[in-house]
């Protein structure tokens, strides 16, 4: 009896798990034996049963099973306290509102002794929603209502699991981390006792240390006004991770512009107009450019050391009204991470690409304007390849990355080392990879297409609108089309759109005459969530600074980051035909789009689906008449229906065969 009995029991210990220990005994994660050591182990422990079960196991929990261990606890804590339970993964709480309760109404200290965050303040009733670990804290319940009486407010609980809890609090030192570094970058860049030393210019300056240190030099204060002032502009922007510096002399005043993101914005306020002479001559000194010469376009280089990191500076002046233009783009490999998959965020592109890349010959362009990441995708390409036993060399100007194992040629234009030239040579040293930093003459191309065609993978970059119109580029340059179509293996027109910043993005529904604008519909788009960008004016962020409600990740900006747009064109054999015919450029976009080419204009609409920016933003990069007229030209095309007497047709027909009309898809 006494053993029928302990058989019982143990038994029923052995089945009387939660609904997770369940699942997870159902799905096979665990047996009974394991769950019930996991159990016996977290009791004596203190440890979470997901953090022993991975232990016990091996393996970890899939997101799925995560998740339900979540609502569980949840749904646990709710119960034991008899008060809403949080899940910030699915609220609507933001680390900026809880920022602001925190420095405004319930002290930090106060949250990291009871363990509670303020989540949302309400006006009716007055209140504040405060979650806790422990909602019947009593001396916790004692100081937050002594607190929030003097506000007249009244205290509402909620539950929130340690870990949740500890995730926030984290969140918010982390902030106030970066706030604090930001208020001591800020007091490293402040120019103005620079201004005020510059009564007396001198431009005798030191020999240049080629490779300085910039952390040094923003500690020391003992420079020259002028020297520590071109020191400082450089500093603020690495430290602000901008692009391009722009010192433009005025009529008035000298204008000191950063490109960040895409967009030039003022990185100070106007400085005297009579340091501009000063300034110039210090950025070609330390460029070592001639600071005598005024009047002609001036290349430079500027190396500089940064928080351990390299940068290099490229450097030109030019001649304008009030005085020479300085413009310096910041190169800093190190900032960059290479790899198509990181740049590429639509599946169907990103294959297409990678499968280009494999090819053992041929020839993939990659085209946009300035500044649309064109290196940064070629030299991702090259990494796929970077292997011992490939070949790589690439011409350059100048060489913006730094690749082991990879063999990189700088273009020296006054010793006849023209991308031409080094392409010649490449083609005597057994390569494999051969990629070509910009394709500008004729000359270059043919020398290109010609190592495509007898056995070698070569990439090189055009500057044109979109990827049809690399075929029209080659051919402006007197470039053979039978020799286009035997080599192309496709082309990669990209661009870089700004990030909406996921903290504070204002969402909102467009009407419908600006969803028609971009071939949009309300109807085909429901359920879609639209964002604008929260973006402030400089007074504005003044204001919000002030007021500590300024959003910790974009600043007032409104933007974060950028993502990268693509339209990948895969050379098919109706396009190898048409190339070879010379066909129209438009006649080649409307035929790769019916193969399933997804347009710029696609490709960042998609983006604004997912919410990652706005169309606002697909406006100002991408947004073209002939991208919406080929994407439209394809959706017609897909119902195969004439469009003068409404026959039903098959997918290769071109004309209607009832009523002869021509190109009856079109």
């Amino acid at each position: 009896m006494t053993n029928s009995s302990s058989q019982r029991r143990a038994l029923i210990v052995k089945n009387d798990f939660s609904p997770f220990g369940n699942k997870l005994i159902q799905s096979g994660y665990v047996n009974h034996e394991q769950m019930q050591q996991a159990l016996i182990e977290s009791r004596k422990s203190g440890r979470p049963i997901t953090e022993v079960l991975e232990t016990i196991t091996g393996r970890q929990l899939t997101p799925d099973l995560l998740r339900q261990y979540k609502k569980q606890q949840l749904f646990e804590l709710k119960i034991l306290y008899g008060v809403e339970s949080l899940d910030p993964e699915v609220s609507d709480i933001t680390a900026s509102q809880v920022g602001h309760l925190i420095d405004t109404l319930i002290p930090i200290d106060i949250c990291r002794r009871y363990r509670l965050v303020p989540l949302s303040r309400h006006d009716s009733p007055p209140g504040v929603l405060v979650a806790m670990v422990d909602p019947d804290n009593l001396d916790a319940q004692d100081d937050l209502n002594r607190i929030l009486r003097a506000q007249g407010l009244a205290l509402s609980r909620m539950v929130i699991t340690l870990e949740d809890y500890n995730q926030l609090i984290s969140k918010y030192l982390d902030e106030q981390v970066e706030k604090t570094k930001q208020i001591e970058i800020q007091k490293s860049v402040d120019v103005q006792s620079d201004l005020e030393g510059l009564e007396n210019l001198d431009l005798q300056d030191a020999p240049e240390d080629m490779e300085a240190n910039l952390d040094d030099v923003a500690k020391g204060a003992s420079d020259a006004p002028v020297i520590s002032l071109v020191n400082k502009i450089l500093i603020k922007a690495l430290q602000d991770g901008v692009s391009d510096i722009h010192i433009e002399p005025q009529e008035e005043y000298l204008r000191i512009r950063f490109r960040k993101d895409g967009v030039l914005r003022q990185a100070f306020d106007p400085l005297p107009k009579k340091i501009i002479p000063a300034v110039t001559a210090r950025f070609k000194i330390i460029s070592e450019l001639d600071i005598a010469e005024r009047r002609a376009p001036q290349d430079g280089r500027i190396r500089r050391v940064f928080q351990d990191r390299k940068i290099d500076f490229r450097v030109n002046t030019l001649p304008s009204r009030y005085g020479e233009k300085v413009v310096l783009r910041i190169l800093d490999n190190s900032a960059t991470q290479l790899g198509l998959d990181k740049l590429i965020s639509d599946p169907d592109s990103l294959q297409i690409v990678q499968e280009m890349v494999k090819r053992p010959f041929g020839l993939i362009l990659v085209t946009g304007p300035t500044g649309s990441g064109k290196t940064t995708t070629l030299y991702s390409a090259l990494a796929e390849r970077n292997d011992p036993g490939v070949n790589i060399s690439t011409a350059e100007d100048p060489i913006e990355y730094s690749l082991p194992g990879i063999n990189q040629v700088q273009v020296i234009r006054e010793k006849g080392m023209d991308f031409a030239a080094i392409l010649r040579a490449f083609l005597r040293q057994d390569p494999d990879v051969i990629l070509v930093g910009e394709t500008r003459d004729k000359e270059t191309a043919k020398t290109a297409i010609e190592a495509a065609l007898t056995g070698h993978l070569v990439l090189t970059t055009l500057h044109t609108n979109d990827a049809a119109g690399a075929i029209a580029r080659l051919d402006e340059m007197g470039v053979e089309p039978f020799m286009v179509s035997g080599a192309l293996l496709g082309v990669v027109a990209q661009r870089l759109m700004r990030r909406v910043c996921p903290e504070c993005r204002i969402p909102y529904n467009p009407d419908p005459n600006e969803l028609a604008k971009f071939g949009m519909s309300s109807t085909h788009d429901a359920g879609v969530t639209f964002y604008k960008a929260n973006t402030l004016q400089p007074e504005q962020i003044q204001e919000a600074r002030a007021q500590n409600q300024l959003c910790s990740v974009c600043n007032g900006v409104g933007y974060k980051g950028r993502n990268g747009v693509y339209e990948v064109m895969r050379i098919t054999e109706q396009l190898q035909v048409l190339i070879a015919q010379g066909a129209p450029t438009e006649r080649i976009k409307e035929v790769a789009v019916e193969e399933g080419m997804q347009t710029l204009l696609a490709y960042s609409l998609n983006l604004v689906r997912r919410g990652a920016t706005t169309l606002e933003e697909v406006e100002r990069v991408t947004f073209t008449d002939t991208g919406l007229e080929a994407e439209l030209k394809a959706k017609r095309k897909s119902s195969l229906t004439c469009r003068v007497c409404g026959a039903e047709a098959k997918p290769e027909w071109i004309d209607c065969p009832y009523c002869t009309t021509p190109r009856f898809q079109d």
